[in-house]
């Protein structure tokens, strides 16, 4: 492997860890509705495990609600109990042939337990980072050893991992600072 494909490498997984922990952030509750606070809720439906956004379409028609549309009005009710099972604290209502999710206002305590949750999740991530950083850096032993780069090679190398390390330490912060922003926001 070269030392670029080395580097590429590792900065391909700390993007895809950013990618991911952005995308978990967007499953934690806001003041206003979003479809992907539901939409990875798995259903019990047709034998198998399958996520409503699957099994239905869901929309925010207004701030504060969230309509789930099945396409198969039998899985109307299997959809109503995995959002009973998860913990989102929202009790689902079923008008005709769709499920509708009022939010209800967050209050403060509830507020600083999403913070709590978000902060956690942005320290996988960083942890996430790290560990890519120190697979890459053993990489670079490994080539050094063998003889296929050389000990200045592998320093400046290490120099740009840990410069890549740091800026998606960073991104990850940014994006943590606007989700905390965004939950205490009454």
């Amino acid at each position: 492997m070269t030392l670029d494909d080395i580097i590429l490498t590792a900065e391909e997984k700390m993007l895809k860890t950013e990618e991911f922990v952005r995308h978990e952030f967007g499953g934690v509750r806001t003041g206003k509705a979003s479809p992907a606070l539901v939409e990875n809720i798995m259903v019990e439906a047709y034998g198998s495990q399958m996520r409503i956004r699957e099994l239905a379409g869901i929309t925010t028609p207004e701030p504060r609600v969230i309509l789930i549309q099945p396409w198969d009005f039998n899985t109307l009710h299997p959809i109503e109990k995995a959002i009973q099972k998860s913990n989102l604290g929202i009790n689902p209502s079923i008008d005709k042939k769709l499920i509708r999710l009022v939010l209800p206002e967050l209050s403060q305590e509830r507020r600083v337990e999403f913070t709590k949750v978000v902060r956690k999740m942005a320290e996988d991530g960083r942890v996430a980072i790290r560990h890519v950083r120190r697979e890459a850096i053993e990489h670079l032993k490994q080539e050094t050893k063998a003889g296929k780069i050389t000990e200045d090679q592998e320093k400046s190398a290490e120099k740009e991992i840990q410069k890549l390390t740091d800026d998606y330490i960073a991104k990850l912060d940014n994006h943590l600072a606007v989700k905390e922003k965004e939950i205490m926001t009454v």
